[in-house]
Order: structure tokens, then sequence, then C-alpha cells
């Protein structure tokens, strides 16, 4: 039997790396499980090239819980290794038996699907184990089993020991304080978090199955029962397969493997595949989205070689598309040694910047394949396209040939296409094409109305980064401006070299504009005479479009220097000067009842833009009723 110390360069860094290296206990048990993956694609791969003389067969990884000897156990028919390997992998921390393997058959075992993280990983045991036993016998012919055993010091012993069939048994005897991994359901749920998709078939207990009747049974026979492997991975995920191998219910079967608890199946999914100059596989999902921005369920997971790493893809995948589900898989992310957050890399953005492109030319043959779906699913996948558009430049660059811009009316615009709609209609006198939109057609259809008798196209702009969007479309689209619709009155949004007829002199218009402001007395509103139609409204309620989007910008984070206080509320009352009303203003001799009238007036123009609570509300319909009697 030998003895030794284990050669690290500090006194003990088993304190180190339960405190500092790994925070989180539980991925001890996906460390453990990839390095048994590694042993088994290392062994298929020899054999593979001739190197390895043995029967490769149908290997698994065994995971078992003894509670009574408190046990935990992992067990791989991999390749094994020989007491001179456990002393150089083992031994000697952070010597990694993956990256001398993958330098070794470098030409040969780029599609091995080696994860190359064994060395510190495997001494994440220590954090919940007291005791670890490692009992190994080489794939190599003559090779001799040995057994490795250490109680977290940096104490070993090394031996030889019994052992017949190749490969390697991982004996954990788990702490006082670490007892809840001795729980099968603990177990299960780690498997299934880490290892649901590993390239090897994990073992975990076994299960009944009822075999099947055969052909001419007894009418009362019973079926027989089995017990069987309880595997609990799938080996060949979908985002493994050629997208020719799949139709579109693999793919909402596969969605639903991610997803249980979502019901709802996926619009549309894009298919990852990429091996230059980055190696990266997977599937992403829109889910009916509308104008959630809810990112904090059910999100993209970042996968390595088919071991689950984590779903903070933050860096990996673009933010726009942070909104979408699904599944990255790239051996080439870099990773922190304990595998828990990215490192910056170049490859990340090279990573990045291929998962936008790959989702812009989906749009583009969504959109080109069948239009009148594309625009059905629109609502659902806007507020990423949206939010795609303001954050990647790359992304907005193509977005001409997919974003679309619907009306009011139900009718859908692609940007070129909504230019030479408005274009006649809709250029003002200074030349400048103004586009009109809504975010609510309901709150807003009086001024939709409006517009539409003037023959003019409102669009429908109601997801919540709106006003950002518009801010990116003005400043990089020639000659365009965009006003809500309920910005000011209709004439005033697209002035035209039109003449005006006024019923009113300039000294009428004076002192009606004065007796407004005393009667109204609010310094939130701003009076403005305006030579209307005499059929308009007498008063109009507006919001200037700048105070409006500041406002609606800094609610959805955003609005520069403006976004630290709140906005105040500001409203231009605009007044009818060739309405009825205004005449009879001018005419009424007592005071009380021409405030009366004005206030009246103002609370329907209120009630009209949905301004009208509380006690306000309360005093109009008192008023109103009265008014009945």
């Amino acid at each position: 039997m030998a003895t030794g110390s284990i050669n690290v360069s500090v006194e003990n860094i088993f304190p180190l790396i339960k405190k500092f290296l790994y925070s989180d206990h539980e991925i001890f048990l996906r460390e453990l499980i990839s390095n048994a993956t590694d042993a088994t694609t290392k062994l298929k791969h020899l054999t593979t090239i001739g190197e390895a003389k043995v029967e490769y067969g149908n290997p698994i990884i065994e995971v078992k819980i003894d509670k009574d000897a408190k046990t935990l156990t992992i067990k791989d028919q991999g390749i094994g290794m020989t007491g001179e390997e456990v002393e150089k992998y083992i031994n000697q921390v952070a010597f990694s038996g993956a990256e001398e393997f993958l330098e070794k058959y470098k030409d040969s075992a780029k599609d091995a699907g080696i994860i190359g993280h064994f060395g510190l990983g495997f001494y994440s045991v220590f954090m919940v184990a007291e005791k670890v036993e490692i009992l190994t016998k080489s794939y190599k012919e003559d090779s001799k089993a040995v057994r490795w055993v250490c109680d977290g010091s940096p104490e070993y012993t090394l031996e030889e020991t019994e052992k017949t069939d190749r490969g390697t048994e991982i004996v954990l005897h788990i702490a006082e304080d670490s007892t809840e991994f001795l729980e099968e359901f603990r177990i299960r749920e780690l498997l299934t978090k880490y290892n649901k998709f590993n390239q090897v078939p994990i073992k975990f207990g076994t299960k009944k199955e009822t075999l099947p009747l055969p052909e001419g049974s007894a009418e009362d026979a019973k079926p027989e029962t089995v017990e069987v492997d309880n595997i609990i991975n799938n080996t060949n995920p979908a985002w493994t397969k050629s997208p020719s191998e799949l139709k579109d219910e693999d793919y909402n079967n596969f969605y639903r493997e991610l997803y249980p608890m979502q019901f709802e199946e996926p619009l549309f999914h894009i298919h990852l595949n990429v091996d230059y100059p980055f190696n990266l596989t997977g599937i992403l999902f829109f889910p009916k989205l509308g104008n959630n921005l809810n990112i904090e369920k059910d999100k993209i997971q970042l996968y390595q070689n088919q071991v689950f790493v984590t779903d903070e893809v933050k860096g990996i995948v673009p933010d726009f598309l942070m909104l979408l589900r699904g599944v990255i898989d790239s051996p080439d992310i870099p990773l922190n040694v304990s595998r828990s957050y990215l490192q910056a890399d170049g490859a990340v953005k090279k990573i990045s910047s291929y998962i936008t492109k790959k989702v812009a030319d989906k749009m583009v043959s969504l959109i080109n394949e069948n239009r009148e779906d594309y625009e059905k699913k629109w609502n659902d996948i806007k507020i990423v396209i949206e939010y795609g558009m303001i954050s990647e430049d790359k992304f907005y660059e193509k977005s001409d040939k997919f974003a679309l811009y619907p009306t009011t009316d139900g009718t859908y615009y692609l940007w070129n296409e909504l230019i030479e709609k408005i274009k006649p209609t809709q250029t003002d006198k200074d030349g400048k094409i103004v586009i009109l939109y809504a975010n609510n057609s309901d709150e807003q259809h009086s001024y939709i109305e409006s517009a539409k008798e003037k023959g003019y196209e409102v669009l429908l702009l109601d997801s919540p980064i709106v006003p950002h969007l518009i801010q990116k479309l003005e400043s990089s689209k020639e000659n365009v401006s965009f006003a809500r619709v309920d910005a000011d009155h209709i004439n005033n949004l697209i002035k035209k070299d039109e003449p005006k007829i006024s019923k009113l002199n300039d000294s009428d218009k004076e002192t009606l504009k004065k007796e407004i402001e005393e009667s109204i007395n609010d310094t939130k509103f701003t009076v403005q005479l305006e030579d209307l139609d005499s059929t308009d409204a007498p008063f109009t309620l507006t919001q200037p479009e700048f105070f409006r989007r500041m406002k609606d910008m800094q609610a959805t984070g955003g609005g520069g220097m403006f976004a630290m206080g709140g906005f105040p509320e500001m409203y231009n009352l605009v007044v009818n000067a060739n309405s009825d009303f205004a005449g009879e203003l001018l005419k009424k001799d007592n005071d009380d009842e021409k405030k009366a009238m004005i206030n009246q007036a103002l609370d329907l123009a209120k009630l009209s833009q949905n301004l009208l609570k509380g006690k306000e509300l309360t005093d109009f319909i008192k008023r109103s009723f009265e008014s009945l009697k």
C-alpha cells in the first residue's frame, strides 16, 4: 500500500474549494457525472480508432444511495485508471486528464465530446463528503485495480484492490451537514437539473414496466411486469440532431420536455448549428409573449456537451433574445473553473453575433414563406423584434425586411410599404412625412377617427418599448417624424398650407383665452385657440408629444436627463375658436354661468381622455343629472 500527500501548492486546498471555488455545493454531482461521461466517451473514441482493444458495449453511469452506510456512489464503465494515472490525475490538483487527452488526440478527438474539467472538478466532492473512495480499473491489458482513499486532508492512501470490471467507482461518505444528498428525491432533482440530456445513459434505481400481452392471449390474461433500469436522461435530445431529422411535432415535444409546466406550444423555433469559428448547437423557441417583458421564468438553458451549466445566459445570448426559450450547447463558451459564470472572451461576442444573425435570417424566411401567418403571430413576437431593433444595430439593419407596422384597422405594413402608402397624404408643408400612431385604440378612438376622416393612416404601436423604438426610427430614417394621434389637434399634427377661416377677430380671441384661463386656473393646462372646422369639438385635450414620450420612456427605463424625477402632468387645451360654443361664451354676461359652461366643457374633454376621476367625476355626474330635471 502506498501513502503520500496530494500535490497542492497550499497547505490544505479543501477549505478553499469549499469556501471560494464552489459556492454551490450541489454541483459536486454534476462534476462527478461529467467526469464519468468523459471516461466513457474517451473509451468510445479509443475503441473507434483501434487503440483500445476492448468491447465498448452499451456502457451506463450508475448512481446509488445507501442510507444505512451513508454513502453515495457514482459508477461508470469507462476508461478507468491505473495506479500511476490516479497519482497523476487525482493527486496533482488542477492537472486535467481531459486536457492532456485532447492534446494527445487533438486531430481525431474533435467530436469526442470530452468536457475537459476533471482535475479541480473532482475535488468538489469534499464539500459534501467526509471521506472519498475511488475504486478504478483501467481498460489497459494486465492493469491492476486500485483503491484510493482520502478524508479531506492532503493525506491519502493508494493500494491494489479487487475489481474485475473496467471503469471507476467513486464512493462518497456523506458528511453530517450534507445528509440531504442521501435523499432519493434530492439526487433525482439534481440529475434532472444537470444531466437530463447527458450523452451516456444514467441509471438511478429501477422501475417496473408492464409488458404488452402476446397476440391471442386470453381475455382474462394479466400482463407481466418486469423490473428494469430507471434511465433518467435522454441521451439524444433534439438539438443534437440534424433539422432534416426533425418534424414540427418533434420540436414541440422537445419544448415540453424542457418546460413541462408550459402548456402553450411555441410559435416557431430556430435551430442553431455552427462548427466554425466556434462550436455551437441549440434550439431557440419563440413563445407567445404579447407585451410581456418578464424573463424570470423558463429561461434559455446553457449546456456544455449536454451537461447543464446555467440559465443565466447574459452575454452569450443578446439581451433582446433573453425573452426566448430553449437550449444553447457549446464546448467553446469560457466559464470559470466552477462553471458558474461566464468569463469575458472574444468567442462570446462572436457567438452572440451569430445568434443575432440567425434570428434575423429566420424572421426574413418566415415572412417570405407565409406572410399571412407571420402577421397573425406579430402581436406575440413584436416585443422581441422591437427590443432587438433598439439594442442590436446589426439586427436593426435587417429589420426593414421583417418588422411590421400595424394600423388601427388591422393592416400590416413593412417600412417601405408604409412610407409609400402615407407619403402622398401625410407629408407636411415642410416636406416631412408624419407617421401617426396610437397606443390604445379604445382610449384614443375619437382622435383616430378625426385622423381617418382626413384620409390618414394611424398605426397601432402598443408595446411598452415603443417610445424607444420611435426614437431609434426618427434618428435613423430620413425625413420622418412620429406623432401620437392625441398629441395635438389633427390639423396641427400634419400642418398643411391651407387657408384658415376665422369667425373671431384677434381681440375676441384674446378675451376668450383670458376668460378660459381664469375660470380653469390650473397650471397643468395650456390654453391654445385654433381656427378649426365649426363641427369640431369645442374643447379638446392633448398631451404634447415630447413630454408624453419622455414620460413613457421613463416608465420603461430611459428618458436620459429627464429620468431622475417624476414628470409633471401637462396638457394642451385646444379651444375651437370657430365653434358655436366659443361664440356663446363671448355673449354670456353672467360670470358664474360662463365659468360653469367652461368647467362643464373641460370635464367633457377630460372624460374623453379618461382623466375625470374621483371627486371631479362625482361632481360631473351629479351636475349632469341636475341638468336633466
